[in-house]
């Protein structure tokens, strides 16, 4: 975590803000995340995974210079895994060091067993927490894994920045953090906690957007073997497939390829790394051997008719 950063005045200064952390994102994005930042409400982004929505609030922390709190979401997740909960085993070993002693005032046991320090703080408290580098980024990570009565709860949450504990009272944040909520759409999330965000659906990147990641991200592929891997990705994307690959494949693919010592495509080399790029072997053999051969004709194809167009 670096020196703290201003918030961007200006869509502009939004865009500089991506790119400072190896970002490359389209004015949109950086419209919604200026308003989001500006009139302090969660950012909602919703898409499929690989798309880059995780990548935003680690970039937002690095480039703001804010601490980066995250809360991995699963199917069963609860007050205790995702806000707080209390060490029983040290309120055991302080129960049994008070009976030792001979204290007998159950008010005063009571009182010290539910102290600030046998607290064990989870992502959504830390969030409320003070920090000399001003708020955190606070990254509820693929929401829609959750059930409801846990999205019902983050709502209130949301609404006040403030949780209460029974034992201790209500603690609220001091300065609000700033929210990045990403979904996978796996189920739709409730149309009221929605209405507390901005919201940006991340797509898939253009073809010239891609090649740009490559240029950011895998700046050792050579240009004409970066130009093949996007038209080839873009190309699959077209497929109809179990597991379309992300972002995160092609840079994968890129670097994979360039350790390899390629500066083209061939059929050889793709069928050999198509683990790579795609997850699921009914998609792999789908795509492998001839399939894989005719794709690659296309793109190259295109390509040598774009370089003579």
């Amino acid at each position: 975590m670096g020196e703290q950063s201003p918030l961007p005045a200006s869509v502009d200064e939004a865009l500089a803000l991506l790119s400072r952390g190896n970002y490359v994102g389209e004015r949109s994005l950086a419209t919604v995340l200026l308003l989001a930042l500006k009139l302090g409400r969660p950012l909602f982004l919703e898409g499929e995974a690989g798309v880059g929505k995780t990548e935003i609030a680690k970039v937002l922390a690095e480039t703001l210079g804010r601490r980066l709190v995250r809360l991995q979401c699963y199917e069963g997740l609860d007050v205790s895994a995702a806000v707080y909960e209390w060490n029983y085993p040290r309120q055991m070993v302080e129960i049994r060091v008070a009976e030792a002693a001979g204290g007998s005032d159950r008010e005063a046991l009571a009182s010290d067993i539910f102290d600030p320090r046998f607290l064990i703080e989870r992502p959504l408290l830390q969030a409320l927490r003070p920090d000399a580098q001003g708020a955190p980024v606070l990254l509820i990570d693929e929401l829609d894994r959750t059930d409801e009565p846990f999205e019902a709860f983050l709502l209130e949450v949301l609404s006040d920045y403030q949780i209460t504990i029974p034992e201790l009272g209500t603690i609220a944040a001091a300065a609000p953090p700033i929210v990045i909520i990403t979904s996978n759409r796996t189920r739709e999330i409730h149309d009221a906690l929605k209405r507390r965000c901005f919201y940006h659906w991340v797509d898939y990147p253009t073809a010239a957007r891609e090649l740009e990641i490559l240029r950011v991200k895998a700046p050792e592929a050579p240009a004409l073997l970066s130009q093949e891997i996007v038209a080839f990705v873009q190309a699959l994307r077209r497929e109809d497939l179990f597991k379309l690959p992300g972002i995160a494949e092609t840079i994968d693919w890129a670097e994979a390829l360039t350790q390899l010592d390629k500066v083209a495509l061939d059929p050889q080399a793709i069928d050999d790394t198509l683990g790579v790029l795609l997850k699921y072997q009914d998609d792999i053999a789908r795509i492998q051997g001839s399939e894989a051969a005719r794709l690659l004709n296309e793109v190259k194809t295109e390509l040598t008719g774009a370089a003579f167009a």
